[in-house]
């Protein structure tokens, strides 16, 4: 088809070719956006929320609504004019504060449902743990009554886990010394087997009573109940097998008594040594071993004998 002779010809003109919107990506990364910001939505709303978190979730949804000044927080406007928001709000505000209150009963009513379903499911943990740690119990009490050493050791369950103290009614530490007597070692003796099968770390923890007197061959009371905790771990270890790993010793001194100090005997069973089988619960499930594990296990084990 002619379209000039380059003599000054008149042809037929080629219309323009049509340019590709390069910009057309934009509608879809709005889209993407929007999604996105419902599902995290979604996904905060299932999640734990405190107060503090909700006032957060709803300064941002006003700001995504548009309402007016919640785009620019004490900030001078983009305009030539006095400050405010550039966006015109997508609802009145007079409607916002209905959906905002719908909101938070929609908000309020799936934390309360998530607070009562994390709730339910740390009991039931925490019931797991102490049934666990009952059956530890039963296998000790078992092996201390074959031995006649029942009396020689105290149990209760804390948020620690089980706890084992060493106050033997026979004495398992003669007066300011550190070595374990005859019924000392075996009372340690007939735990070691049974501690040495368990996965849970143990901590071992030196305790010595209130009375008012320097102790005569340690300087101070901090000194002897360290000594004694280390004695008893390394007892555990060298004679009944318990690896090193699984170890640690504390020493508390007198700042911890296992009865009142004024009462009577007391100060045979504050000088002690706690060998603490810790537990493998979460440190924000721990607590509820003192009001929920301790009632639940204690009441199963105490059917053996007494604690």
């Amino acid at each position: 088809m002619p379209v000039g002779n380059g003599r000054g010809g008149r042809g037929r003109r080629v219309p323009a070719e049509e340019h590709e919107n390069h910009e057309r990506w934009l509608v879809s990364y709005a889209d993407m956006i929007t999604v996105l910001m419902a599902l995290f939505i979604v996904l905060y709303a299932m999640s734990q929320v405190d107060e503090s978190k909700y006032q957060e979730l709803k300064q941002s949804l006003r700001a995504g609504f548009g309402e007016r000044g919640a785009m620019i927080h004490n900030s001078s406007s983009v305009l030539d004019g006095p400050g405010q928001t550039a966006l015109s709000a997508i609802v009145p505000v007079n409607e916002l504060d209905t959906l905002t209150t719908e909101e938070r009963v929609i908000v309020d009513n799936a934390v309360a449902r998530t607070d009562q379903l994390r709730r339910q499911r740390q009991e039931a943990e925490v019931r797991r743990e102490a049934d666990r740690l009952a059956e530890i119990l039963r296998r000790l009490r078992e092996a201390l009554r074959r031995h006649d050493l029942e009396e020689d050791v105290r149990t209760s369950i804390d948020h620690r886990g089980l706890v084992l103290s060493l106050v033997s009614r026979h004495v398992v530490f003669d007066a300011d010394l550190a070595t374990l007597t005859a019924r000392g070692r075996l009372v340690v003796d007939t735990l070691a087997p049974v501690l040495r099968d368990l996965p849970d770390p143990l901590q071992i923890d030196g305790h010595t009573n209130q009375v008012d007197v320097k102790p005569r061959y340690f300087p101070s009371d901090w000194d002897l109940s360290a000594a004694r905790a280390i004695t008893v771990l390394r007892h555990l270890h060298e004679s009944g097998g318990v690896p090193n790993d699984r170890m640690a010793a504390t020493a508390y001194g007198m700042e911890k008594p296992l009865v009142d100090p004024r009462r009577r005997g007391s100060q045979q069973i504050n000088k002690r040594v706690d060998i603490v089988v810790l537990t493998s619960l979460p440190p924000e499930t721990r607590a509820l071993l003192d009001e929920i594990g301790v009632r639940h296990s204690m009441s199963a084990a105490n059917q053996g004998g007494t604690s």
